[in-house]
């Protein structure tokens, strides 16, 4: 039952202060001109996708629409560098925070930054770590952190895709060097491959990684179903390839018939997961609808409750429907705090349902 279960939600308005606007000047670079060049050549206005607004909309539908056992935190500590030096060279975390108070493109996947947006960054980061310090100290039962910049795409050296700091990462290497956490199970349920917590995790045993995304070319065309981990990680990455109408059933399948067998082996001390929404069927890719999103959720809580003290912590990825993106983070909360996910049916086999059960009673016939 919805409220059974408490469920810290962290979030902090700093992380508004990200705001990337293609409009004003940027620092002149090759990298700068590379992106002027493409962004002259759309035959439509581009705006930067990854927005404030995005965080806004999901606290306004969560305050128009609270969770029982949902409560908000606020005032999480900003990522330290030696946290963040765990999982990003130091090289590029010095190139970063010299871009402090500027704005800049940083690579020509049109990855750019305003000049808050070091401090949201590490605010994010930081906001990762306070959920998963929150499941382990057992302040709550399980947490959402609601962060942008999103992070999966950031690699040790560089960012991509909207992605400064890898949120979930840096969280990950956070519970395993100081929380006494041995074996990670990631989830990463966005529509985009997670390139960046892949590489960073390449050939550790000690995460396992399990991605769902929209199979190449898509976005950023990584996440091979051969793509295992090599070397001391060999077998502990999981890619799920999948085509882009893949929707509600195609997931539970890849989540019952490969997830759980794989956590079943693998055993883990913490569950974490990358949460996009972008698979939203009214979004950029897949079919999911909100109950999709409750099935997953409810598969990962039990994959926690069996084997972690249901220990999960997620954070938030991508998701760009303003609309679905609040809506989706609802539902997986209310399953988080109690709520169970319904029996999926493949879309409009409800609404035929009811049309069948109308009309047949005018033929003289029982259902």
């Amino acid at each position: 039952m919805i409220g059974d279960r408490t469920v810290s939600v962290f979030y902090d308005e700093v992380m508004l202060g990200h705001n990337p606007q293609v409009d004003l000047p940027f620092i002149p670079s090759r990298v700068e001109k590379r992106v002027r060049s493409i962004l002259q050549n759309l035959e439509f206005k581009w705006s930067y996708p990854e927005h404030p607004g995005r965080l806004s909309a999901i606290k306004a539908w969560l305050d128009n629409y609270p969770v029982p056992g949902v409560r908000i935190e606020q005032g999480a500590a900003p990522a330290t560098y030696e946290q963040l030096s765990r999982v990003h060279t130091t090289s590029y975390l010095d190139h970063l925070f010299s871009l402090e108070g500027q704005r800049a493109w940083l690579d020509r996947d049109t990855t750019a930054v305003s000049p808050d947006s070091i401090h949201a960054a590490t605010t994010a980061a930081g906001n990762a770590i306070a959920a998963v310090e929150s499941v382990m100290a057992g302040n709550s039962d399980s947490a959402f952190a609601l962060v942008r910049p999103p992070g999966h795409h950031a690699e040790p050296v560089r960012a991509r895709g909207f992605c400064l700091l890898n949120n979930v990462a840096i969280a990950a290497a956070h519970a395993h060097a100081k929380l006494g956490c041995e074996r990670i199970l990631i989830v990463d349920w966005d529509a985009h491959h997670g390139n960046g917590t892949q590489e960073i995790f390449w050939a550790d045993p000690d995460v396992l990684f399990f991605d769902t995304h929209c199979a190449a070319p898509f976005y950023p065309g990584s996440g091979l179903l051969q793509d295992v981990g090599e070397g001391m990680g060999e077998g502990y990455t999981i890619n799920v390839p999948l085509p882009e109408a893949a929707g509600d059933i195609a997931f539970e399948k890849v989540f019952r018939e490969l997830l759980v067998p794989a956590a079943d082996y693998f055993k883990p001390d913490l569950v974490l997961v990358s949460a996009g929404f972008d698979p939203h069927r009214n979004d950029m890719a897949f079919n999911v609808s909100y109950d999709g999103f409750r099935m997953m959720a409810s598969i990962v809580r039990d994959i926690a409750d069996r084997h972690c003290q249901g220990r999960i912590a997620c954070v938030l990825e991508g998701g760009y429907n303003l609309t679905s993106l609040g809506r989706g983070v609802h539902a997986v909360l209310e399953v988080l705090a109690g709520g169970e996910a319904p029996v999926l049916k493949e879309p409009g086999i409800a609404e035929a349902e009811e049309a069948v059960a109308f009309h047949r009673s005018a033929f003289g016939e029982e259902i």
